[in-house]
């Protein structure tokens, strides 16, 4: 798969709800729903309205949408980097994500009790941070006993990477995540291989009741304004609980959710915040009975892409014919599409943009 998000957490938060709720999902278009493919790892279709239009004007046999890996962490205690509760699983799975969908519980429940007793949005949202930054800590100074022995050759690289694990650890000294430490993109790129936790990127997860729907929602607010400190994209609003017992009844659950003023299921909001968060783009294929979306990284070449589809496609490239999937959507046809000049011929190293549809040439 290659793209995968972590939902992380507090116990009791609503994690594995969440997940759950996910694990019911069937995709809207694909031809086959969404796979569990582990107790804790699924695979989840991404909404994608251009599909969809796509597939009422084409009406394919076969409409495959891009997916996204989504792993139910296991819960987190406080001293879970020093392998308290299940600390040891907990940190081996996050390290083997590219994204954190961090839930945060912001709902009262008496019948499913706190493991803080009392609800403390920022609380709970800080332990989770600490712990990361603890064990990115402990990461940090292996590393740095490890490069100050092989300074004495002075070799420029390895300088370069004692300056920004010391910049690292200071940073996570006080508490804060690697990705708010100002470090500059050499100095983070000197990290990466660390594969840091506070270094991945992170949205904020609310997980409320419905009590929380409405202009004077208690929690939800401050969990906005910590994402906007900590400069995260906009937390998601879930009802992780009513999205659970909805189950995979697309049409009923759109009603019930609209009856509740909610215009947008938090779970397609979640899929699709997940997908953005890993840096992704998506393109389009069209091939006989076949339609489907393909995801890769933003700044990929046509000639990546076309490894995307097939190995053999990278290796006899000849070009790519590319349209816009809006300006294919308004004509609704290939052949006007290519008496109207819209259909471009682009090489190799063409950098493919987020929604185009190509059709790969190659020997």
């Amino acid at each position: 798969m290659g793209f995968s998000c972590g939902l992380l957490g507090l116990p009791n938060a609503g994690k594995t709800t969440l997940f759950n709720a996910l694990s019911l999902r069937k995709a809207k278009v694909a031809s086959h729903p969404f796979t569990t493919i582990d107790s804790n790892i699924a695979r989840v279709s991404v909404p994608d309205r251009r599909l969809d239009a796509l597939n009422s004007i084409l009406h394919p046999e076969i409409v495959t949408p891009t997916v996204l890996e989504i792993r139910d962490i296991a819960g987190l205690v406080k001293g879970a980097s020093k392998g308290e509760g299940l600390g040891n699983k907990f940190l081996a799975d996050l390290r083997e994500v590219d994204a954190l969908l961090h839930v945060v519980r912001c709902f009262e429940d008496e019948g499913v009790p706190h493991i803080y007793t009392t609800l403390d949005i920022l609380r709970d949202a800080d332990i989770v941070t600490a712990e990361l930054a603890i064990a990115d800590m402990e990461v940090v100074e292996r590393r740095l006993e490890r490069v100050k022995r092989e300074m004495k050759g002075g070799d420029k690289k390895i300088i370069q990477e004692y300056e920004a694990l010391s910049r690292a650890k200071e940073a996570l000294s006080r508490g804060c995540p690697i990705r708010l430490a100002g470090l500059s993109a050499e100095e983070l790129s000197a990290l990466a291989p660390l594969n840091l936790l506070t270094q991945k990127p992170l949205v904020y997860v609310a997980n409320i009741d419905e009590k929380e729907i409405s202009p004077d929602a208690r929690f939800v607010p401050i969990l906005q304004r910590r994402a906007e400190d900590d400069k995260t994209p906009p937390c998601i609003v879930v009802l992780a609980k009513l999205e659970e017992e909805l189950g995979d009844l697309e049409g009923e659950r759109m009603k019930f959710l609209k009856d509740l003023g909610i215009e947008e299921s938090g779970l397609d909001k979640l899929i699709r915040t997940g997908y953005e968060l890993l840096g992704l783009i998506t393109f389009y294929t069209i091939v006989g009975k076949e339609l489907r979306a393909w995801a890769v990284p933003r700044g990929s070449t046509a000639l990546k892409a076309a490894g995307k589809i097939h190995t053999d496609m990278e290796k006899g490239f000849i070009k790519a014919e590319v349209i816009g999937v809006e300006d294919f959507i308004k004509i609704g046809s290939e052949a006007v599409a290519r008496e109207r000049g819209l259909v471009r011929v682009e090489g190799r190293d063409y950098i493919v943009q987020d929604a185009e549809i190509l059709h790969i040439r190659f020997h």
